[in-house]
């Protein structure tokens, strides 16, 4: 791969930032993002500031450099796009899978924005962040079908790439998924988990594997005997779906502890509603 020098970055707006690290600004960020071609000592993207004074900063889309070898082929102009699918439990590194993904593709010359769902307020609502303290810009949304017109159309027909984390949080990812691809040409790359803590499918994430060019199923390790995880285990005794937590909350776990696990969730929780009944009767 070519190196990509800061004067061959292409821009479309945006307000300083400084080189990109484990904290981001604390002001509103948008800004059009430039991750650089990888070298050996450089493994952060870098902001690009182009135009001091536009007006109010707005919420964060990347830019990316452009590779002066690079030629456009009938294949890169095509109007389909492709969408791809990472899913497997917590902790087993759907998030950095789909940044790692997502600075490929920016590496190759291609404009790129990254959405999560705005239910996800663990890390702040400006960054996506795995579990181990990487970090990207982000756009959190309530639904995708606001993206569009949250960035304008003008930076939408731009956007080559976008990145979804979390999708099982939205509602509308099947009907994202078949316009950005089919009608827009866009490449979705989508991250979530596959099941719930019960092992039954979570959101709409299963429902966009009839539209995937590619599947990736990871795993985690087993928090109780190291083997290949392929669960999430919930600890507590809340039984909604939808509950946003982590290490103190869930733990990756293979077949065997799973159903050893839910058995003695099951009787701890048997326990407790009977003693409680028992505090009911006694008052």
């Amino acid at each position: 791969m070519l190196p990509t020098s800061l004067s061959s970055m292409k821009s479309l707006i945006f307000p300083p930032f400084s080189t990109l690290s484990l904290h981001f600004p604390k002001t509103k960020p948008f800004a059009f993002f430039s991750l650089p071609s990888k070298t050996p000592n450089v493994s952060y993207p870098k902001f690009l500031h182009v135009n001091p004074s536009m007006p109010s900063p707005r919420p964060p889309i990347f830019s990316i450099p452009i590779r002066q070898s690079h030629i456009e082929t009938p294949q890169s102009s095509s109007l389909c796009g492709e969408v791809h699918v990472i899913v497997g439990p917590m902790f087993a590194g759907k998030t950095t899978t789909l940044l790692h993904r997502i600075q490929a593709e920016s590496n190759n010359g291609r404009t790129v924005a990254v959405i999560k769902s705005n239910k996800d307020t663990r890390y702040g609502l400006d960054s996506i962040v795995t579990h181990d303290g990487m970090k990207l810009p982000c756009w959190a949304l309530a639904s995708l079908s606001s993206f569009r017109l949250k960035i304008g159309p003008d930076a939408y027909d731009q956007l080559d790439v976008i990145g979804i984390d979390e999708a099982q949080f939205f509602e509308d990812l099947y009907d994202f998924c078949c316009e950005a691809a089919d009608h827009d040409g866009k490449t979705v790359i989508v991250a979530g988990l596959d099941g719930d803590y019960l092992r039954r499918s979570f959101g709409s994430v299963l429902n966009i594997i009839p539209l995937a060019n590619s599947v990736t199923k990871l795993t985690a390790q087993c928090e109780l005997c190291g083997k290949r995880a392929f669960f999430t285990l919930r600890k507590t005794d809340e039984t909604e779906t939808e509950l946003i937590g982590g290490a103190e909350v869930y733990m990756p776990v293979c077949r065997q502890h799973y159903v050893d696990g839910q058995v003695v969730i099951g009787a701890a929780r048997s326990v407790l509603e009977s003693k409680k009944l028992q505090c009911g009767t006694c008052t």
